[in-house]
C-alpha cells in the first residue's frame, strides 16, 4: 500500500504572475485567487487551493504536495523516510496555512526535487468558480491529476518513489525516449520519470470533465503563438485524449479528457512497444531523430489496427444504433 494517496498540490517559482494568471484562467479554466502580491493560487475543486505561483521562489523551483490520511500517517511517514536517512523537515504550522492544509513535512527526492507531504486539505466554503466555461476538472480521491519529471537517471530516482513512498510501476516503454509511469490509486499514474540527462519538470497533467472542455481548451492554445507544445492526440497507456502547452514557465500544461482507471491490488506493469501514443501527440520538444522515431511508431500502431475503447463515466456518453466489428471482436476477445 502507498505510504501517500494522491497528488494534492504543486507550486513552481515564477515572475510572471500576469501572464500565469491568463494562462491559467482564459486557458486552462482554473479560478485564480489572489493570495498578495508575490503570491497567485488557483482553484481548481473545492479545495482553497491546488496550484500555486510564488514570485519570491527562483524561476524553475518547484515543489509537490502528496496527500496522506490523517497526523498518525504523517508521522509514520517521516520515521520511515527518516529511517532510510533520508532528511525530513516539520514544517511550521506558518507554512501550513500557506499551503492550506492541517499539517506537513518536506524533503527531498535524489533528483533534487522539493516534496511535502501533508493531510488536512482546507475545503473552501464558496463552490469552485471556473475562469472559463467548462464541466471542471477530475479531481477527488484521484488527485489534482499528474506530475511528470525528468530526470538524470531513472534508475537512481525510481527506488525512492517505489521502496520509500509505495507508488506502484503502471508501465514504461524504452523508445522514443525512456520513461516510467507510477500510480498510488486508481488513476493510471500519479508520477512518471523522462530520462533525459537532465533533473527539471516536464508537465502537469489535468484532467477535464469533458472532451468538449479539451477541444474548446485547444482552440484557445491555438490562436496564441508558440503555445501548443504537443498537438492533439491520444494516449496508449493511461488512454488520454489531450494536448500539451506551453506555459508562462518553463514546463507544460496538459489538458485531457478521458483517463484510465486501473486497479492498484491487481494491476501488473508492462513495457510498451507501441510507443507513447495511439496518434497525433506531435512533440514540438523532442529532437528531430526521435520526433521522427516517434512518428514512424504511430504510423506503425495505426497500420496495425492498434486501438482502444474510450474511457467515459456512467450517463456521459450517448448509445448509437448498429454494430462495430471492431468492438464485437474485442468483446469475443475477452
Amino acid at each position: 500500500m502507498a505510504a501517500v494517496q494522491a497528488l494534492g498540490y504543486a507550486g513552481f517559482g515564477s515572475s510572471a504572475l500576469d501572464d500565469w494568471r491568463q494562462f491559467g484562467t482564459r486557458l486552462v479554466g482554473l479560478q485564480a485567487v489572489e493570495r498578495s502580491a508575490a503570491l497567485l493560487a488557483f482553484r481548481m475543486d473545492d479545495r482553497k487551493q491546488r496550484i500555486v505561483i510564488d514570485r519570491s521562489m527562483p524561476e524553475g523551483a518547484r515543489f509537490f504536495g502528496w496527500e496522506v490520511t490523517d497526523a498518525a500517517a504523517l508521522e509514520a511517514l517521516a520515521a520511515r523516510l527518516e529511517a532510510a536517512e533520508v532528511e525530513v523537515l516539520a514544517e511550521p504550522q506558518t507554512l501550513a496555512d500557506a499551503r492550506r492544509v492541517g499539517g506537513l513535512i518536506s524533503f527531498r527526492d535524489p533528483a533534487g526535487n522539493r516534496l511535502e507531504a501533508f493531510y488536512g486539505a482546507e475545503i473552501d466554503a464558496t463552490p469552485f468558480c471556473p475562469g472559463r466555461s467548462i464541466s471542471g476538472f477530475r479531481t477527488g480521491p484521484l488527485g489534482l491529476g499528474h506530475a511528470v519529471l525528468t530526470v538524470e537517471h531513472i534508475d537512481t530516482v525510481m527506488p525512492f518513489y517505489v521502496d520509500l513512498l509505495g507508488f506502484g510501476l503502471s508501465d514504461y516503454m524504452q523508445k522514443p525516449f525512456r520513461a516510467f509511469f507510477f500510480h498510488i490509486n486508481a488513476r493510471h499514474h500519479s508520477l512518471a520519470l523522462i530520462e533525459t540527462g537532465r533533473n527539471g519538470m516536464h508537465h502537469l497533467m489535468v484532467e477535464l470533465f469533458s472532451l468538449d472542455d479539451v477541444g474548446q481548451c485547444y482552440d484557445v492554445a491555438l490562436s496564441e503563438a508558440d503555445r501548443v507544445n504537443v498537438t492533439l492526440g491520444r494516449h496508449t497507456n493511461d488512454l488520454m485524449t489531450s494536448f500539451y502547452a506551453r506555459t508562462p514557465s518553463s514546463f507544460m500544461v496538459e489538458c485531457g479528457w478521458g483517463g484510465r482507471e486501473i486497479d492498484p491490488s491487481t494491476w501488473r506493469p508492462f513495457e510498451m512497444q507501441n510507443g507513447p501514443s495511439l496518434w497525433g501527440h506531435e512533440r514540438v520538444w523532442l529532437p528531430p531523430a526521435a520526433r521522427e522515431e516517434a512518428r514512424e511508431m504511430r504510423m506503425r500502431a495505426a497500420a496495425a489496427g492498434l486501438r482502444a475503447p474510450v474511457q467515459v463515466m456512467e450517463g456521459n456518453y450517448q448509445l448509437m444504433s448498429g454494430t462495430c466489428p471492431w468492438w464485437d471482436g474485442v468483446k469475443a476477445g475477452d
